[in-house]
């Protein structure tokens, strides 16, 4: 059996890497997070991802949609990690279907669990609210509603606000057809973020050690530099391997552990590119810890790694 990448799905990861260099580049996520609000979601750059087809990826033709699957959406949001991509991407393309405006990039759909706080909800237009294996699209006045009496919350990542809402079973919404599929498969595209992240804070260790020099030598040369760089690599590809078969298959298990491996290499990774940099890794002018913070923040949505290990531990039993 074949698991190559086919022609098609190398021109659309392509593709995707060189819009999203040309359109959030390193300057203007600098300039996004710079200016505060949360890293600019919505507006333009929403809707030229709407009109590239990310939020209708998966929609049938016959709808308006490209009509591809779930292999070529983790390939797009592989992309999306790489860059820091800021907003609830993942939440407006499962919700595309339900929610008016959110496939052409014209509204913006935020993720909202039970019991956690909700990014960006001044941006949203609607919420995707997930409370165990239920799942519903929350607009209109029952979202004016509800962020009417939300309180912000200092956020990990600058790049994602949060506010801390009330109870969300208080406020009516569209029901959606099986929750318990869209939580896993917002898990897994998550997880394919958290697989472009630990590829690109291993791509940026890579550079940096071969460009800083100690003890006239560049520190790449390092024994130790080289055994954090080689971890970095295994990290990353093994979780490739676990998220790319889990697209694949659908198999909640599989995504279970693919989320839980993506995690695991988006997180360390960063720590470890942090190593590699030194003190400066940890100074707003870097890169690397918004790639930390990043994932942090996102290993605790869609799947926590708790959940994804009772997943599997139940498998096994």
């Amino acid at each position: 059996m074949d698991f190559q990448l086919s022609d098609d799905q190398r021109a659309l990861r392509t593709g995707m890497r060189e819009l999203l260099a040309g359109r959030f580049g390193r300057d203007r996520m600098r300039a996004a997070l710079d200016g505060g609000g949360g890293g600019g979601v919505g507006g333009e750059l929403w809707r030229e991802l709407g009109a590239a087809g990310l939020f209708a990826l998966r929609l049938p033709e016959t709808a308006g949609g490209v009509g591809l699957g779930l292999p070529e959406s983790v390939l797009v949001f592989d992309e999306v990690g790489r860059c820091l991509l800021p907003g609830p991407l993942i939440a407006t393309q499962l919700a595309a279907g339900a929610e008016k405006g959110a496939a052409e990039g014209a509204a913006v759909v935020a993720l909202a669990e039970a019991g956690r706080p909700v990014g960006h909800l001044a941006a949203a237009d609607a919420l995707l609210v997930l409370d165990g294996d239920s799942a519903r699209v929350l607009s209109g006045g029952a979202l004016r509603r509800l962020a009417g009496e939300a309180e912000p919350v200092r956020s990990l990542d600058p790049g994602t606000p949060l506010w801390r809402v009330g109870d969300l079973s208080a406020y009516e919404g569209e029901p959606l057809p099986d929750g318990a599929r869209l939580r896993r498969e917002g898990a897994l595209l998550a997880a394919a973020e958290q697989l472009g992240s630990a590829a690109r804070s291993l791509e940026a260790a890579v550079q940096h050690a071969g460009q800083r020099e100690q003890f006239g030598a560049p520190i790449g040369s390092f024994q130790a530099v080289k055994h954090l760089c080689a971890g970095m690599l295994v990290r990353a590809e093994t979780a490739r391997t676990a998220v790319y078969a889990a697209a694949v298959t659908a198999d909640p298990v599989e995504i279970a552990g693919a989320k839980l491996l993506a995690d695991e290499a988006a997180v360390g990774n960063a720590r470890d590119c942090l190593q590699v940099h030194g003190g400066m890794g940890f100074t707003w002018e870097a890169d690397v810890h918004l790639h930390l913070k990043r994932a942090w923040l996102r290993a605790g949505q869609w799947l926590t790694a708790a959940d994804a290990e009772e997943a599997l531990a139940a498998d096994l039993g």
